[in-house]
């Protein structure tokens, strides 16, 4: 009988020693009936993960990989993304990386990526990119560096501009290193044409955010070839967060579903520049 090899692990030491305090204790068995053996949250943790990575269908979870089965996964997920856990955990990542000097404030952009969605569902419309068929956006803000300081969902009609105040005013205070205060604004903010808007300029100016966004129609300083060169960064996260494949091809119907799942991709890629305990 053939056996399934196990996968390397997702979620590093350093990264569950910061989501363990987050999870919400078992319930109360009902009547003294405990049922089955409870599988251990880190590893339900890391079967989550592991779909989000292959994009394997929830039902077709191996149980052999010690994951427990998709529907254990599944459900826990939504207590846990009910619960707020998964934004908890990337701020505390966040905070992690801040602390050891990790994090590029002088600087952020700001894109966007659109994916089909095969099964329609919450926060779906009609793509313009791709002659109208259902799908969704992904709303990325990263530092400097292109480490993701905060995500959005919303249908693919959404345009763009409508996207920088929502992303950018729920940021929480992320810790620094040294004596420097919480910060959750950047200095700059960088992003393309999509942009553009007068509302958005008034909005980050009375922020105190310099806008580095591209102007429809310039060339030279604030062309959008001139400023790519900072751009670039956030469009290869986007790339980082497509190589999730269960994002890449939305199945997932419901909106708490597939924004737990987004958000535990940006803390997965943010998870790799922790420092080691």
């Amino acid at each position: 009988m053939s056996s399934v090899s196990s996968p390397p692990r997702l979620i590093s030491d350093e990264l569950w020693a910061l989501a363990e305090p987050l999870i919400p204790p078992q319930r109360p068995a009902v009547h003294g009936r405990t049922g089955r053996p409870r599988v251990f949250d880190r590893d339900v943790l890391e079967g989550v993960a592991f779909v989000l990575s292959t994009g394997i269908g929830w039902p077709k979870l191996p149980r052999e990989l010690g994951y427990g089965s998709g529907w254990t996964c599944w459900r826990r997920m939504h207590e846990w993304a009910e619960a707020g856990v998964f934004d908890q955990l990337h701020t505390a990542v966040l905070d992690r990386l801040g602390e050891s000097g990790r994090l590029d404030w002088s600087r952020a952009s700001l894109d966007s990526v659109s994916v089909r969605a095969k099964k329609g569902g919450e926060l779906t419309g009609p793509n313009p990119t791709d002659r109208g068929k259902a799908g969704s956006k992904y709303h990325l803000l990263v530092d400097a560096t292109g480490l993701p300081l905060n995500v959005l969902f919303s249908g693919a009609n959404r345009h763009d501009s409508l996207f920088v105040e929502p992303i950018l005013d729920p940021m929480p205070a992320i810790k620094r290193g040294g004596r420097g205060h919480p910060r959750r604004r950047p200095i700059k903010l960088h992003g393309d044409k999509g942009y553009d808007n007068p509302r958005v300029r008034r909005y980050l100016r009375h922020r105190g955010i310099t806008a580095r966004i591209a102007r429809i129609g310039r060339i030279g300083r604030d062309s959008s070839a001139r400023l790519g060169r900072h751009r670039w960064v956030v469009e290869r996260t986007l790339g980082w967060l497509l190589s999730y494949k269960r994002l890449a091809l939305r199945y997932d119907r419901t909106a708490l579903t597939i924004t737990a799942l987004v958000r535990l991709a940006v803390t997965l890629i943010c998870a790799r520049r922790l420092p080691a305990n």
